[in-house]
């Protein structure tokens, strides 16, 4: 894993949008995941791992009573997969983990936690085509037949059943591997962020400890403490904000609560 310390907003940009250049078709597309944290020595544990205790005993029923309490939602498709996203989306501790396709959106969960700005922050960059070129071959060939990378909630569907207690199985049987999957474009919310989820092979492992012996997937750009606040304001110059990204009056008001921040009152 290569680790590149940024030394202002230009180097930052460098850093982020470096090795995306594809050279087949002459367009700078990126096969990047991108994941910001506003502390750069957080590990990439999921939701479910931190509520701590027994939690892999507990993925099922959370799941299983959500989508029994979860009347007032329009059911577009009943596979774990869409209710994995739309619970993850709601805040239910699930072992899926947040992503983005854009650097930007990532840059601004790395600099949007004002209490941190007292420690540097980072984006973590997946290449998620070398990941999936690591997937079991069965699940590998229904994305070359589809002729993408980008796996979909029907598609893991098709790959690997319905449900997690197959994906289980199939870890159990070809050893630990991740996915990358786009979720529905449940609301503008997620949309905006331009979202992306992350889905390992069992609950109890996480997406820093898979990482740890594959240096060549992955890389991390640290922002210093003493550049968030250049980010976070360019950041907001160019519309990424709470306003965008959490459309309503509560991102309306995170935003504007942050942007009218006094000068000095944020961790320094």
């Amino acid at each position: 894993m290569a680790t590149v310390t940024a030394t202002s907003w230009a180097d930052l940009q460098e850093a982020l949008f470096a090795d995306t250049y594809n050279e087949r078709i002459g367009r700078f597309k990126a096969r990047y995941a991108f994941r910001g944290v506003s502390d750069a020595s957080y590990e990439m544990k999921t939701s479910l791992m931190r509520l701590g205790g027994s939690y892999t005993k507990v993925e099922a029923p959370l799941l299983r009573q959500f989508r029994k309490y979860a009347h007032e939602h329009k059911v577009l498709e009943n596979s774990d997969w869409y209710w994995l996203s739309v619970a993850q989306h709601y805040g239910l501790p699930t072992r899926l983990l947040d992503w983005s396709y854009s650097p930007q959106v990532a840059l601004h969960f790395a600099t949007c936690n004002t209490n941190n700005y007292d420690r540097d922050g980072a984006v973590i960059r997946v290449n998620y085509k070398k990941v999936h070129e690591l997937l079991p071959r069965l699940i590998r060939a229904h994305i070359e037949d589809e002729n993408t990378w980008i796996l979909t909630v029907d598609l893991l569907e098709r790959a690997i059943a319905k449900g997690l207690h197959e994906l289980d199985a199939f870890g159990r049987e070809k050893g630990d591997f991740a996915i990358f999957f786009e979720p529905p474009s449940l609301d503008a919310r997620m949309v905006n962020q331009y979202a992306y989820f992350s889905l390992l092979s069992r609950p109890d492992l996480s997406m820093s400890e898979w990482l740890q012996s594959r240096p060549e997937l992955w890389d991390k750009v640290i922002i210093p403490k003493t550049l968030k606040w250049e980010v976070r304001d360019k950041l907001d110059q160019s519309n990424i904000n709470e306003r965008i990204l959490f459309p309503g009056l509560a991102g309306l008001s995170e935003w504007l609560r942050r942007y009218y921040l006094p000068t000095g009152s944020a961790a320094t």
